[in-house]
């Protein structure tokens, strides 16, 4: 099976045709830089995402802080890692580049502010 796929790696934005058997990559075509191949194996066969959302600010100047993980995760896991992202309430100042949670779904993936907040 052929899929065509757009690589995000670099502002090339290159069109791939990734050769997929069995669920795995046989063969790439389309890349104009190394990193195309790798983005597009890594896109078929582990797809990973990292997670931007909001927490609930306590008595901030914001009412949603604004958060992201640190690492991408499986993209399976972003309904579950949201949900558990929802769960969490700040009530005190933070700093962007603040771990705020850490280990998310035992991913080794924290979970960091992105904005200032007091």
């Amino acid at each position: 099976m052929i899929k065509k796929i757009t690589c995000i790696e670099c502002p090339q934005g290159c069109a791939l045709s990734v050769d997929i058997e069995n669920c795995r990559v046989v063969k790439v075509a389309g890349e104009k830089c190394p990193k195309g191949k790798d983005y597009a194996i890594s896109e078929v066969e582990n797809p990973q995402r990292i997670l931007t959302s909001a927490v609930i600010g306590v008595g901030l100047s914001l009412k949603m802080i604004p958060v992201r993980t640190d690492k991408p995760i499986p993209k399976e896991r972003i309904l579950e890692a949201a949900g558990e992202i929802r769960k969490i309430k700040v009530a005190r100042a933070v700093k962007s580049g603040e771990i705020i949670a850490t280990n998310i779904l035992g991913l080794r993936v924290n979970l960091i502010v992105t904005r200032d907040c007091s």
